[in-house]
């Protein structure tokens, strides 16, 4: 007797558009797949914890790195995946290695690709009869791809990993711009840093009870990095 196969629905997309400074010489970059709480051009949003369960199953190997969602055309790896307060948090890196993923690096710098697509398949989710936006709560995360045309015109990437000072020590002018334009500080915040370190950034934050968050200490711990190198 013949096995009757149920075929597994077509997988939605989701766009989000990148604002891209620098992308890393390795190809290293990182931003906002989604955001929570954010209806989309197509009247969805996604609540936050939707994703949760497929990072948990697969992990970042397990969500492929694509070109306009084209499953023929992997063109790198994401390294990190992460819920946080504001969204799908992803850093991932092109493979120099490739053709397209070269193509697609020069792309990204010019400024002429600048979006993020989320492929997956909804799992649990209701539409307000009264607004017709969809409410996601649980969605199973099969790739993420860049893309030209974005859905969500309202996300941003938090912080493109680059190397800011790559031949010399910057200036403190050019290292306070670096902190309030890319590593996202307030002018306080990165005269606190200039004048006392992380130290001085955590004494501030702490007396306002507003701790830094995890992807500000990470940009500046990797500045701190590359000014050791150079010194």
């Amino acid at each position: 007797m013949p096995t009757t196969r149920t075929a597994l629905p077509a997988p939605e997309l989701k766009f989000t558009p990148l604002d891209l400074k620098r992308v890393a010489a390795d190809g290293t970059f990182e931003g906002y797949a989604s955001l929570f709480d954010k209806e989309d051009l197509g009247h969805d949003v996604i609540a936050p914890g939707a994703f949760r369960a497929s990072l948990s199953q697969r992990g970042p190997a397990g969500i492929k790195m694509l070109f306009q969602h084209n499953p023929s055309e992997p063109i790198g790896i994401w390294e990190q995946l992460r819920e946080d307060a504001r969204g799908l948090f992803v850093r991932g890196r092109l493979m120099p290695e490739v053709t397209r993923a070269r193509e697609v690096l020069a792309l990204m710098r010019a400024g002429a690709l600048d979006g993020l697509s989320i492929g997956f398949r909804a799992i649990t989710g209701r539409r307000d009869p009264k607004t017709g936006i969809r409410r996601l709560t649980k969605v199973d995360l099969w790739e993420i791809s860049i893309v030209t045309f974005p859905l969500l015109p309202e996300a941003r990437v938090a912080h493109v990993k680059a190397r800011p000072f790559a031949q010399r020590p910057p200036t403190e002018r050019e290292f306070e711009r670096w902190l309030t334009q890319d590593a996202g500080l307030s002018r306080s915040q990165a005269r606190a840093v200039i004048r006392h370190g992380l130290k001085g950034l955590a004494r501030q934050d702490a007396a306002r009870g507003h701790p830094p968050p995890r992807r500000l200490i990470d940009s500046l711990a990797e500045a701190a990095r590359q000014l050791r190198r150079l010194g």
